[in-house]
């Protein structure tokens, strides 16, 4: 990807993004922040009660998990416009395409750190057992935006070309999210528990969540990250390769 090189420009794109986003507003992303944490802190007692689970141990599984798909969500949804919404540029500029996708990372990583500030409110109170496996954070938090490139590189030229796309991309999220142990745990299902092992999204929150918690570094999930990752590149290069240079006629 030529953009990476391109430094000085995809974080200030993402910057005045954001800073436009909210420059009338007082607190501006912290909103997120301050409504995220009164949906969690409803949430966290109701849902802990309704799974016979200790308020100690679910709250943080809860908010961490909540955050990073936050994180997610948004890379996946927003990947869609990534072109669309920069039509402007493509036509009248010549920078490197990717230039766009990394502007949408670096947007969700910047929301993000907004967030992260509920994860540490909550394992200040309820500090979970510290081990090596919080060195491997920052990396997994990376791994996740990785994916987010190919990710937005691949919806977001499908999404220039075919226009409905979006909403199904959209409507698929929204019950992923009730697919993927989030409000929930694997060892909820009982004997289906290895049916949360085959949905991806649980693998890129578990790399964050299960450190965080204290609880051992989860290999296999970071053998499908890795395996996700790679696969995923592939086929996005393939594609964009094969079509970058229509993108500018579909915007």
């Amino acid at each position: 990807m030529l953009g990476v090189a391109s430094i000085h420009l995809w974080p200030m794109l993402a910057w005045q993004e954001v800073r436009q986003r909210y420059r009338r507003s007082v607190l501006g992303p912290f909103w997120l922040t301050i409504s995220t944490a009164a949906l969690l802190g409803a949430m966290g007692p109701l849902y802990g009660k309704l799974f016979g689970q200790p308020i100690s141990d679910y709250f943080p599984h809860l908010a961490i998990g909540f955050v990073v798909w936050l994180l997610i969500a948004g890379l996946i949804n927003e990947g869609c416009n990534t072109f669309i919404a920069a039509e402007g540029l493509i036509k009248q500029t010549r920078i490197p395409l990717s230039v766009h996708v990394l502007r949408v990372v670096w947007r969700n990583l910047i929301i993000f750190a907004h967030y992260l500030l509920i994860v540490v409110v909550v394992l200040a109170i309820y500090p979970p057992n510290v081990n090596w496996g919080l060195l491997l954070v920052p990396f997994a938090i990376l791994a996740v935006a990785v994916n987010g490139a190919w990710a937005g590189l691949l919806i977001g030229l499908l999404c220039a070309r075919f226009r409905d796309i979006p909403q199904i991309v959209q409507s698929l999220v929204q019950v992923s999210f009730f697919l993927t142990p989030v409000l929930w745990k694997p060892g909820s299902l009982g004997r289906y528990e290895w049916v949360a092992f085959w949905n991806p999204f649980y693998h890129f929150l578990e790399i964050v969540r299960a450190p965080l918690m204290g609880l051992p570094v989860p290999v296999d999930s970071w053998l499908a990250v890795l395996f996700i990752t790679s696969t995923g590149f592939a086929v996005a290069f393939a594609f964009f390769v094969r079509y970058r240079a229509r993108i500018a006629y579909w915007v």
